[in-house]
């Protein structure tokens, strides 16, 4: 695995998937927690994105070699229905659950992730020339 092109995937994932939360969830879907009282710090989001941007890079950079858009797109929606399943069962675990919104939010997971996965496997393609 290069490092450079691990920090750069990460990069680049965190500020896609940052980038699309704000479309998401701030602008399309903004009332789909608003009954859950969740008070939201950008930093912590941000870092959010962050850790979940490097995790893309990682397994795209160390463990799978991916660098083609398309395989990419669909590693990252696999990536985000696990993801978002978790943490979505999670979450619902100590509140009152809301099923519409639980399915929506893995649907628009698996969504970002894909975008998100797209993009970074794009970069990391552009990289490895």
């Amino acid at each position: 695995m290069k490092t450079k092109n691990f920090i750069v995937g990460a990069l680049v994932a965190s500020i896609v998937y940052y980038l699309l939360g704000y479309i998401v969830y701030g602008l399309l879907f903004k009332d789909i927690y608003t009954q859950d009282n969740f008070s939201h710090s950008m930093l912590f989001v941000f870092f959010g994105c962050l850790f979940l941007g490097a995790l893309v890079a990682f397994v795209f950079t160390k463990w799978a070699g991916i660098t083609n858009w398309w395989t990419g797109s669909k590693s990252g929606a696999i990536i985000g229905l696990f993801f978002s399943g978790a943490q979505n069962f999670f979450m619902y675990s100590g509140m009152e659950i809301n099923y519409q919104n639980l399915f929506l939010d893995i649907v628009l997971s698996v969504i970002m992730l894909g975008i998100v996965g797209a993009a970074t496997a794009f970069i990391l393609g552009k990289l490895s020339k």
